[in-house]
């Protein structure tokens, strides 16, 4: 133990105060009285000396655990995982460690530990759930939940005004098509599958039940469905689904079945999530645009200067976004 590096080693190889290689390593905003060059060779010496700060140390002398929680319901969902990747590589120049957690269980995890920040991407509309929101967020936890309904008591809240605009994406689909399917999760209660059946009707359309395919939650599940769909022999000519996923999986259905995307159907998603957006072709969907870069500003200001700040509203509009996928 006594040949490890410590930060007053790594202050005398680099020339400088305790004081200014605590604060380079810290991960906070860089001081203007610290030079660029300063830092870098901070950092440099710190590397070459295999210099680890005592993160235990730190988190009893601080109260910070360099933790940053995700807590995400479907992790296969290419929504989920741009989220991830969009914090985690926000969070890394300040050290911070972005956790994980599946199926939207945040409170088991913040019983045992209290992270730094954390992005809770569903909170219901259970009064108990709630209540223990706030009760963490009165014990200092930084909180950014995704809720449509949430008002932010202590904590950040993102909307999204989703639901409002998926029928946008059917609408588009009835304008070139007579008869739209749908791939849902589910279709009690569900405002994304609403918007389908809502449209349809305000269109004169009749709701097929064989033009609807209910699919488990995550791709594998998708593409089934759409394998069942899409092998009918007098299938719908456009599908709308209520994820990005759901939508990826119909145009790869497609792809196997050998039926041509967009000449001989068409697809819709929702969620404008990057995979969708790089996939072949283009995927046409509804959703908000710049989300995932502005969720992780919002968890860095949390961690930075707006740590303790009282909760706000970030609202994120959707809006119809029209690729290959749909085009005529």
């Amino acid at each position: 133990m006594s040949d490890r590096p410590t930060l007053r080693m790594v202050a005398k190889e680099a020339g400088v105060s305790v004081a200014t290689v605590s604060y380079v390593l810290s991960g906070r905003h860089r001081s203007h009285t610290i030079k660029d060059s300063t830092a870098d060779r901070v950092r440099e010496v710190a590397s070459r000396l295999g210099y680890r700060r005592n993160d235990a140390a730190r988190a009893i002398r601080t109260g910070k655990s360099d933790l940053v929680l995700l807590s995400l319901n479907v992790l296969a969902d290419p929504w989920s995982q741009a989220v991830a990747d969009a914090v985690s590589a926000a969070v890394r120049p300040l050290n911070k460690t972005a956790l994980i957690v599946a199926d939207g269980d945040w409170r088991a995890v913040l019983s045992n530990r209290t992270p730094d920040v954390i992005f809770i991407d569903g909170v219901s509309s259970d009064p108990a759930e709630i209540a223990e929101l706030e009760a963490f967020a009165a014990q200092g936890v930084q909180i950014v939940a995704f809720s449509e309904t949430l008002e932010p008591r202590g904590f950040d809240v993102i909307r999204s005004g989703a639901e409002p605009r998926c029928h946008l994406a059917v609408e588009h689909l009835l304008a070139q098509h007579d008869r739209v399917g749908a791939l849902t999760s589910r279709r009690s209660g569900f405002k994304r599958f609403d918007a389908y059946v809502n449209t349809l009707t305000a269109a004169g359309k009749p709701i097929l039940d064989e033009d609807i395919e209910v699919f488990e939650q995550h791709p594998e599940g998708a593409y089934r469905a759409a394998m069942t769909l899409l092998s009918k022999p007098d299938r719908p000519s456009a599908v709308y689904c209520t994820t990005d996923f759901a939508a990826i999986a119909v145009v790869r259905a497609a792809h196997r079945l050998r039926i041509d995307v967009p000449r001989d159907l068409a697809v819709v998603g929702v969620g404008n999530t990057p995979e969708g957006e790089h996939l072949d072709p283009s995927l046409s969907t509804v959703g908000p645009v710049g989300f995932n870069e502005t969720l992780a500003r919002i968890m860095v200001g949390r961690l930075t200067d707006r740590e303790g700040a009282p909760g706000e509203v970030f609202d994120f509009p959707w809006q119809l976004i029209v690729r290959e996928s749909s085009r005529a």
